[in-house]
């Protein structure tokens, strides 16, 4: 299998690349400067040039799947956060639908089921979310959505708690954690379907998964 990993050049993305490639799963990462590629080369994943908001031709072509971990970042405005997060990865979802990639699983955020129930002032982020999961839920690729809570820079504890879809309680967790969670998604079809939420709990990594698939069957 190969993923395309879209975001792969910092936090969870690039997170999720390393885990990929100690998972021995050949990995495509999708830069914007080509003076990115090297440090993902010296990784072991090949390397495709590409912007979301500009040239996509051909990035998702050959690839068996995409992980979408891309954001503008919490310090832009909510113009780059539709531009970005909503309308660059509808337009990877549609060239997925294009090019007959099926498998799909985008890293979104924690009350992107219902904005309001998020901070004011991130408000349009997790409005952003709830659309393009919408709009990918119903594009009819085989998805996955996982929506952890805060994100750290901690170590992975390889421990979580899920909320199918969602949890009652906020909290924070690793990105090595969600890059773990999203590389356990892409190896497993049976998370085909499923939406769920994401923090650092007692549950290992491996039986959340299941907990997810149980729920989703």
């Amino acid at each position: 299998m190969q993923v395309l990993v879209i975001g792969s050049t910092k936090g969870t993305g690039n997170a999720l690349v390393r885990q990929l490639l100690a998972d021995e799963v050949a990995v495509r990462a999708m830069v914007r400067d080509p003076a990115q590629a090297a440090a993902l080369e010296e990784l072991g994943a090949s390397v495709v040039v590409g912007d979301l908001e500009g040239d996509l031709d051909g990035v998702v072509d050959g690839v068996d799947a995409v992980a979408f971990c891309a954001g503008s970042g919490s310090k832009t405005g909510p113009d780059a956060t539709l531009r970005v997060d909503l309308h660059g990865a509808v337009r990877i979802i549609d060239a997925c639908r294009a090019a007959g990639v099926d498998r799909f699983v985008m890293l979104s955020s924690m009350a992107a089921d219902d904005p309001l129930r998020g901070n004011e002032r991130i408000r349009h982020y997790l409005a952003a979310m709830h659309a393009r999961d919408r709009i990918l839920a119903t594009s009819g690729l085989a998805a996955t959505i996982v929506r952890p809570g805060g994100l750290t820079h901690e170590p992975g504890t390889g421990r979580v708690q899920v909320g199918i879809p969602r949890l009652e309680t906020r909290g924070t967790i690793p990105r090595e954690d969600v890059a773990a969670v999203l590389a356990r998604c892409l190896a497993d079809d049976a998370t085909v379907g499923a939406t769920f939420e994401l923090i650092s709990g007692d549950t290992p990594i491996d039986d959340a998964i299941a907990e997810v698939v149980a729920a989703s069957g």
